[in-house]
């Protein structure tokens, strides 16, 4: 799979050291490789609480219904004869 992020640092290697700076491009490269970093790590962790999210909404779901508190009715329809 091509990636051009690595195709850009091969670019940034392979150029010649007359028209760069080198603290410039030591700065831009780490620049970069931390932004692409910190969205990994957000995807990441965005990946893991939405999953987490739903199973707390499923486990948490049965107490959510209301509770009766009054007297239990007598339900002769359900009883076996």
């Amino acid at each position: 799979m091509h990636d051009p992020f690595e195709q850009s640092l091969r670019d940034m290697l392979n150029a010649s050291p007359s028209n760069r700076d080198d603290d410039a491009c030591l700065g831009r490269v780490l620049k970069t490789a931390n932004r692409q970093v910190g969205a990994g790590d957000l995807f990441g962790l965005l990946g893991r609480w939405v999953p987490a999210l739903m199973m707390a909404l499923n486990n948490g779901s049965a107490h959510v219904s209301p509770v009766s508190r009054g007297k239990p009715l007598a339900r002769t329809a359900d009883k076996a004869d």
